[in-house]
């Protein structure tokens, strides 16, 4: 397969100019390119990519596509799959129904509103306690370090019933996930989600001798009550709920307050009328939401997608970042609006695998934003946005750290 013309020579998505403004390659997907053929040059493999909104929105219904490894030929499988641990990929984002059905319906009581709206209490305290670190670090404090990241991480884990103190263990843990992959890191990703397991396993076992009020405790008791819960999935769903659970939020606050920053007329607005707080959470989501690239979904047959021949078992990959800015949906797009309305940006995904925690990050940025307001009328950038680092991963997307002024 030939190089795509999207790209100049040597130019990938995982550019450091790319990542560091990824939409205007996108657009030009978009409009010329939207089924486009990329090889990933850490592992050499190929995926389509679509960036058109309509099309993040319509491939969760399509048929013809199944995100099961299982589902996959022996040889696919190992191609694609080769260096993660099978303990830890049974969850909700790698299931097709009936299987993704049952998996959800035992985690999903833990999402409900009334229980996230519960937590409000507890994630502004937590935010104040945050603030105030970063506040007596003074000028320079990184606040992906200091509030960002930790709090989704303390939340995620007293929901769990996970001791807050490992998060800098987990933090480091999932770095490496997030990690661009490549044939020299697969070994350390191995080794990695072995720690992970086995710390897990470890929690698993203090929960049954002593079962809490806590995630944990409730999933233990499902698996004991019949084979509704195999022990794989239960280790696959703990771990999508501490990664998902943090690392989205994280990216979001990030984004979000950088965003905010580099657009002070928005800024003020907010100031100014804080009732505007969650539809600006809505607005940081997709005009910088946090992840870029879905998982893999694979075709189950061959196919003809946007002019280009999908065979049998391609894999397919879905961008939820350009989807986003996508002119076909969205007004202006590339504007950041604080108050837009309508907003069905899809940075949550979409359909059956929306994500389960999209209410607590919700509900997360919106206090941290509020705090943020309230505690530091003269928040500002204590450095050059030019100066700012992208992470690497085309995944996940987020700064390497975000240093303030105030």
């Amino acid at each position: 397969m030939t190089a795509s013309p999207l790209f100049a020579e040597g130019e990938t998505l995982w550019s450091p100019h790319v990542r560091a403004n990824p939409f205007p390659l996108y657009q030009r997907m978009r409009e010329e390119f939207p089924a486009a053929r990329i090889t990933d040059p850490g592992t050499g493999m190929h995926f389509w990519l679509l960036t058109r909104y309509a099309d993040v929105v319509s491939i969760v219904r399509d048929p013809r596509f199944t995100q099961d490894p299982s589902r996959l030929p022996d040889e696919v499988r190992q191609r694609y799959f080769s260096h993660k641990n099978r303990a830890l990929t049974q969850h909700l984002v790698t299931a097709d129904p009936p299987d993704h059905t049952r998996r959800r319906s035992l985690v999903s009581k833990a999402f409900t509103p009334r229980r996230i709206e519960e937590l409000r209490p507890r994630i502004k305290e937590l935010c104040s306690e945050l603030l105030e670190k970063l506040m007596a670090q003074g000028s320079g404090a990184d606040f992906l370090k200091v509030l960002a990241f930790p709090l989704p991480i303390m939340v995620i884990a007293e929901m769990l019933g996970i001791p807050p103190e490992d998060g800098d263990q987990f933090r480091e843990w999932t770095q490496t996930f997030f990690t661009p992959p490549s044939k020299d890191a697969q070994e350390k990703t191995r080794n990695v989600h072995q720690l992970f397991i086995n710390y897990l396993e470890g929690i698993f076992e203090q929960r049954r001798q002593q079962p809490r009020d806590d995630l944990i405790s409730a999933l233990l008791a499902v698996q004991e009550q019949g084979d509704r819960l195999s022990a794989e999935e239960l280790t696959s769903m703990v771990f999508v709920l501490l990664v998902g659970g943090y690392e989205t939020t994280g990216n979001l606050l990030g984004n979000g307050l950088l965003a905010l920053l580099q657009h002070p007329e928005q800024l003020q607005r907010l100031r100014e009328d804080r009732s505007l707080i969650p539809s600006a959470v809505e607005e940081m989501l997709r005009y910088c939401g946090p992840f870029e690239l879905s998982i893999l979904r694979f075709a189950k047959e061959d196919m003809e997608l946007h002019g280009q021949r999908i065979q049998a078992h391609e894999a397919v990959r879905v961008n939820y970042l350009a989807a986003d800015r996508d002119a076909g949906q969205f007004s202006e797009p590339d504007r950041f609006d604080v108050g837009r309305t309508p907003n069905k940006h899809v940075a949550f995904g979409h359909g059956i695998h929306f994500c389960l925690g999209a209410p607590l990050a919700r509900l997360e940025a919106a206090i941290a934003f509020e705090v943020l307001l309230e505690r530091l009328p003269e928040l500002r950038l204590a450095t050059a946005p030019e100066k700012l680092v992208w992470r690497p991963s085309a995944q996940s997307r987020g700064l390497a750290s975000l240093p303030l002024a105030f």
